[in-house]
């Protein structure tokens, strides 16, 4: 991985379409990302009318952040109007809800290809249904193959507890084994992968141990509800000075002349491989990309 490819997404934050107090302050925003939602914060009456403004959206000021739209599901009676809508629009992504197997996405695909779609619109997951969790690993292998345009999952860790029945604890204990599967998926696919929303915006502590929770299983960033949530995240998924400080280490001991060739060198009493200078690297980029 380079600077060039990594795009940083640590804060996605949803945003409704019908918002227009909120929406007037996405130039403001520290955020990686923002999700323009048509789905679930906008009422069937008011469907059509947001629809009609994303282009709108899109089109303001000089985008300074990652730009999503969520759509409706392709199933109901909104969701294809939305994907050619939004698709004409041109965000960098459309994130596609209730997905349950590959054809979701694939036929997503589709009409996008059909309808002269740029390349450069990518299709994300909402992976929300007990459906989806059982299918996710022949899902997140389309990743591999960039004709199917899926670039990353968004974890709906609300409708998974409320499809389930499970408890909703602060510790997440019994969310644990399927949100480790979806970030194990997610890398055999080489997907992104974004941590569900923490739902009170007011306790920052609480985000911030679900954050840090979330980056050392190995999420790429967490979505969010409230601006205010935004900081704590951006911190949680940076590289900490420790980490880049060992990075670096790792990248200029193996760049000693001594070293040109071997796989493996000895660091402060351990031994270190090529493959400990592939990750130093990867964040290195990271913390690189963040920076700019």
């Amino acid at each position: 991985m380079t600077v060039d490819t990594y795009r940083p997404r640590r804060s996605v934050l949803y945003i409704p379409a019908s918002n227009d107090k909120a929406l007037a302050k996405l130039a403001s925003l520290a955020c990686d990302a923002v999700i323009i939602d048509l789905e679930d914060a906008v009422l069937p009456a008011d469907k059509a009318a947001a629809r009609d403004k994303i282009a709108g959206i899109l089109a303001g000021p000089e985008r300074r952040c990652e730009m999503v739209v969520r759509i409706n599901p392709l199933a109901s009676e909104w969701g294809a109007d939305d994907l050619l809508a939004v698709a004409g629009a041109e965000p960098d992504g459309i994130l596609l809800p209730k997905i349950g197997t590959p054809r979701d996405i694939l036929e997503a695909g589709d009409l996008l290809d059909d309808n002269f779609a740029p390349d450069s619109v990518k299709l994300w997951a909402m992976v929300e249904t007990p459906k989806a969790l059982l299918n996710i690993g022949a899902i997140a292998e389309l990743g591999r193959d960039p004709a199917s345009r899926l670039a990353c999952f968004v974890t709906g860790t609300n409708d998974l507890v409320k499809s389930t029945g499970i408890l909703a604890t602060p510790d997440r204990r019994y969310l644990m084994p399927w949100l480790m599967q979806l970030v194990l998926a997610a890398r055999a696919g080489g997907l992104d992968v974004i941590d569900g929303v923490a739902n009170d915006f007011r306790d920052l502590d609480a985000l911030a141990r679900e954050c840090a929770e979330a980056a050392a299983m190995g999420f790429d960033g967490k979505s969010l509800i409230h601006p205010n949530q935004i900081e704590p995240a951006n911190r949680a998924f940076s590289p900490s000075p420790d980490r880049l400080a060992a990075a670096r280490a790792i990248r200029d001991a193996f760049a000693r002349p001594e070293n040109a060739g071997k796989g493996v060198i000895a660091m402060d009493g351990r031994m270190v491989e090529r493959l400990h200078l592939a990750e130093a690297e990867k964040l290195l980029a990271k913390a690189a990309a963040v920076r700019a």
